[in-house]
C-alpha cells in the first residue's frame, strides 16, 4: 500500500470526476464516498465531501473544497502509454469537454492537467544518438497529441 495519495481539490464535482476517471482507466473503482457530517465552508451537511478512488491501481482522493483553489499546470498526471491506441484512447477521453494543449498535454473538463505520452517518446529522447533525440524532441514540440509514427519518422531524419 502506498503512503502517499494524490489529493485533488474540486469545486463540487469530485464524485462526477472520479466516476468519469474510473470509466476511462482499467483496474479502477470508487472506493468510498464520504458525506459531510456537518456543514463546512464548501459543502453542506450530507453532501459529498470526499471521494476515495483507485485509478489503474493507484489511490486518489477528491475533495469538494470549493472554487478557491483551481488546478493549474504546475501539477499534472502523466500517463505512460504502451502504443498509439492507448495514446488515442486517453487523449480523446480526457480532453472531451476540456482543452488540448501541446506536447501531449491536455486539460480535462475539471481543469486537471494530464500528459499523455507514449513510452516510445521516452525511448527516443534517451536515444544514444543525440541528433535522433533532438529531432524527436523538435517534432514533439510541434504536436498536440503525440503520434508515435511521426516521432519515429522525425528521429530518423524524415
Amino acid at each position: 500500500m502506498h503512503r502517499i495519495t494524490p489529493f485533488l481539490w474540486f469545486d463540487g464535482q469530485a464524485e462526477e470526476a472520479a466516476s468519469f476517471y474510473v470509466s476511462v482507466f482499467p483496474d479502477s473503482r470508487i472506493e468510498r464516498v464520504v458525506r459531510a457530517p456537518t456543514d463546512t465552508p464548501s459543502v453542506p451537511v450530507g453532501e459529498v465531501l470526499l471521494v476515495e478512488f483507485t485509478l489503474d491501481g493507484a489511490r486518489y482522493a477528491g475533495l469538494n473544497g470549493g472554487p478557491d483553489v483551481p488546478f493549474n499546470q504546475a501539477v499534472s498526471l502523466h500517463i505512460d502509454c504502451a502504443d498509439q491506441a492507448e495514446v488515442d484512447h486517453y487523449w480523446e477521453s480526457l480532453s472531451e469537454g476540456g482543452r488540448k494543449i501541446q506536447c501531449g498535454w491536455l486539460q480535462d473538463r475539471w481543469g486537471l492537467h494530464w500528459q499523455v505520452v507514449p513510452t516510445r517518446m521516452h525511448e527516443l529522447l534517451n536515444d544514444p544518438d543525440p541528433e535522433r533525440a533532438r529531432r524527436a524532441m523538435e517534432a514533439m514540440m510541434q504536436m498536440e497529441k503525440l503520434i508515435i509514427a511521426d516521432l519515429e519518422r522525425a528521429a530518423d531524419g524524415g
